[in-house]
C-alpha cells in the first residue's frame, strides 16, 4: 500500500471523505462554498484559499460544496472527473503534465473530499452548472478542459459556447449513440436495493472483477485493486452516506444528456483532442471515430491495452497525446 492509500485508508476509517491524492483540498470558510485563489501559480500543490474571501473567497454551488486545488505551470487545464471516481482518478496523469500545464482539479459534490448531505441536490445537470460556477470562480481569461467518462460530458455541456474555453481533452467519455453495454448501465439505475448493492459489490474484489460489474473498466482488472479501491471501491464499501449520494446522482441520468450531444459537438469550435483506450466496451473506440467528424476541429489518439481507465493504465501516452492541444501547440490538419 502506498503512503497516498495508506492516509486515504486513515481518513476513511475516521468517517472523514477520502482526500484528494495528488492535491491539497479546500476548506472553505463559509458552510457553502468553492474558494480559488488568484495571483502567482504554485509549482507543488496547496489549498486554493482567496486572500478576499468577501470579494470571491465563497460561491454557493447549489447548496453543496465542492472541492478545488491546482498543481503545475503553464496554461490553465481544468479537469473534470466522471462516477464514480473524484479527481483522484488523475493522479498517475499529473506527473506527466505539471511541468507544462497549470491543472485545476475538483471534486464534484458526491465525490472524494467534496461536502454534501442527504438533503443535498445531486444531479447531472446540477454538476453541470457546479463546472460553469467553478470557471466563473477561477477568473480565467482562458483555459481549456479535460473530461473523463461522464465528466467529458458534463464538460462539453458545461463549456459548449463559452468564450473562455481554449481548448478540450476528452479521454474514453460518452458518444452520442451509447452502446449497449452503456445503455444496460444506465437503465440498472432505477434497480431497487441499488445503493445496498454498490456498497456489497465494491467490498468483494472477486465479483467486481466481473466483466459484468467492473471488470471491463481495466484491460488488465488488478488495476481495479490497490490504490483504484482504496480511493473509490473502499469508501462506497464503507460509508453509506457516500454511496447514497453516488446512486442519487446515477439515477438523475437522463440520456437525452448523451443524444443532445451531436449538436453540442458542432458548436466547440476550439480544437478537441479525443484519446481512447481501444478496449473499452462501454464506449467503443469505433462509436468515438465516428464522434471525430461532428466537431470543427478534433482528432483521436487511441491507445492500445487499455480500457475506460485509459489515463490510468496508460498515463504518459494519454499525457502524450493531449499535451499539444492543452498547451496550444497543436500542427495544423493538412487538407
Amino acid at each position: 500500500m502506498t503512503a497516498m492509500a495508506a492516509s486515504a485508508s486513515a481518513r476513511r476509517r475516521s468517517g472523514v471523505p477520502v482526500k484528494n491524492a495528488v492535491t491539497q483540498s479546500i476548506h472553505p470558510s463559509m458552510s457553502s462554498g468553492i474558494s480559488v485563489s488568484k495571483g502567482a501559480r504554485p509549482a507543488a500543490a496547496r489549498p486554493l484559499a482567496s486572500k478576499n474571501n468577501a470579494k470571491i473567497g465563497s460561491v454557493s454551488v447549489l447548496a453543496s460544496t465542492g472541492q478545488a486545488a491546482r498543481i503545475g505551470a503553464g496554461p490553465d487545464v481544468l479537469f473534470v472527473h466522471g462516477w464514480p471516481v473524484s479527481s483522484a482518478t488523475f493522479r498517475r496523469l499529473l506527473p506527466h503534465l505539471v511541468d507544462h500545464v497549470t491543472c485545476h482539479l475538483i471534486d464534484l459534490p458526491s465525490a472524494g473530499s467534496s461536502r454534501f448531505d442527504a438533503d443535498t441536490p445531486m444531479s447531472i445537470h446540477q454538476h453541470i452548472e457546479t463546472v460553469r460556477r467553478v470557471v466563473d470562480l477561477l477568473e480565467l481569461d482562458k483555459v481549456a478542459v479535460v473530461g473523463h467518462d461522464s465528466g467529458g460530458l458534463i464538460a462539453r455541456h458545461a463549456m459548449v459556447g463559452d468564450r473562455r474555453l481554449s481548448a478540450m481533452g476528452l479521454i474514453n467519455t460518452e458518444p452520442p449513440d451509447p452502446s449497449w453495454r452503456f445503455r444496460s448501465f444506465v437503465a440498472a439505475r432505477r434497480l431497487p436495493g441499488l445503493s445496498a448493492g454498490l456498497g456489497w459489490v465494491a467490498g468483494k474484489p472477486r465479483i467486481r472483477r466481473s466483466r459484468l460489474v467492473f471488470g471491463d473498466a481495466f484491460a488488465d482488472r488488478s488495476l481495479l485493486d490497490g490504490e483504484f479501491d482504496e480511493f473509490f471501491f473502499a469508501p462506497l464499501h464503507e460509508i453509506p452516506a457516500r454511496r447514497d449520494a453516488a446512486v442519487k446522482l446515477l439515477r438523475s441520468f437522463d440520456m437525452r444528456h448523451v443524444t443532445d450531444l451531436t449538436g453540442i459537438h458542432g458548436r466547440i469550435d476550439v480544437p478537441v483532442q479525443l484519446v481512447w483506450g481501444d478496449q473499452d466496451p462501454f464506449f467503443p473506440v469505433d462509436r468515438a471515430q465516428r464522434m471525430v467528424s461532428e466537431f470543427p476541429d478534433a482528432r483521436i489518439d487511441i491507445i492500445e491495452g487499455a480500457g475506460l481507465f485509459s489515463h490510468e493504465e496508460r498515463p504518459a501516452d494519454v499525457a502524450r497525446a493531449l499535451l499539444p492541444t492543452l498547451t496550444g501547440t497543436r500542427r495544423p490538419s493538412i487538407p
